[in-house]
């Protein structure tokens, strides 16, 4: 399993000012995502894995969605920190 590609763009202090923000929260389901991610390129057939990668992006999806409607500016920068979604060209 790769542990430095876990991305922490909060400082400590942030971490436990904001741990119900929208941004700490995708930061952390990016992190568990990534970490099940390396998990399953080991271990193919962990089903249960499977699943529970499926719940995480579908709650981060859920999560993204509503930060775009609410704050788009919030959203653009979270996206180009973590960069997990393609710009789209419009």
């Amino acid at each position: 399993m790769i542990k430095n590609a876990f991305i922490s763009i909060f400082s400590q202090e942030e971490k436990e000012e904001n741990r119900g923000s929208v941004e700490f929260q995708v930061l952390s389901f990016t992190n568990k995502i990534r970490r099940l991610t390396s998990h399953l390129e080991l271990h193919r057939k962990d089903y249960l894995s499977q699943r529970g990668l499926r719940k995480i992006l579908g709650k981060r999806q859920r999560l993204l969605s509503y930060l775009s409607n609410k704050n788009r500016v919030r959203y653009k920068y979270l996206i180009n920190q973590l960069g997990i979604r393609e710009s789209k060209i419009s």
